[in-house]
């Protein structure tokens, strides 16, 4: 069986909003990102345990707030103190973490169907953005990462390019469609492409 994605039956593809005689490669993309695994690891407080010898799929556990160690087909995303996301299209990537994360010292969750993701690419992508969430990202660069609202929906930015700004933006699925209709609505204005 395969599963049904948290915007299968919301994301639209095609051409919207402002787009009369622009051409299509500047205007904005809006895609909902499938299949991806999304796994919580937390460190215990209580762990002597020391991170700086641990690697997941060759990368380092990043160690300061909003930083993104990443991979070609792996990012490790900073969550909060002693916590991260690992985002993969590896589909052993909960059995490569538990092999270098043993249960005594993290805690380990699958979270992927519980997650919808949305991407966002254009040169205007952060314009779209700014309309609903508060955080200065005039300031983000290429890999860093987030914690935010969107217009009440709390989210996670994660810029994983900056020519154009793609954003991939995490919300829980059970805010996908709403957060997906406030991404789009706020994306009028430049027009956009459903891809």
């Amino acid at each position: 069986m395969t599963a049904i994605t948290p915007l299968e039956l919301v994301h639209k593809k095609g051409t919207f909003g402002d787009h009369h005689k622009k051409n299509e490669e500047d205007l904005l993309q809006i895609s909902e990102v499938k299949y991806l695994n999304i796994i919580q690891i937390v460190h215990y407080k209580k762990s002597t345990l020391q991170l700086n010898n641990i690697t997941v799929e060759g990368l380092k556990f990043p160690l300061e707030s909003s930083k993104v160690s990443f991979n070609k087909q792996t990012r490790i995303l900073w969550n909060g103190p002693k916590t991260w996301l690992v985002i993969s299209l590896n589909e052993n990537i909960l059995n490569n973490i538990r092999e270098k994360c043993d249960d005594k010292n993290f805690a380990i969750t699958d979270i992927s169907h519980s997650r919808a993701v949305v991407q966002i690419k254009g040169f205007q992508a952060r314009e779209v953005l700014k309309k609903g969430s508060p955080i200065n990202l005039n300031e983000f660069e290429k890999d860093n990462c987030a914690g935010t609202v969107f217009h009440g929906v709390t989210i996670l930015v994660d810029l994983i390019n900056d020519n154009p700004d793609t954003f991939n933006l995490f919300t829980l699925r059970s805010f996908g469609e709403s957060f997906y209709h406030h991404i789009t609505d706020a994306a009028l204005e430049f027009g956009y492409v459903g891809v």
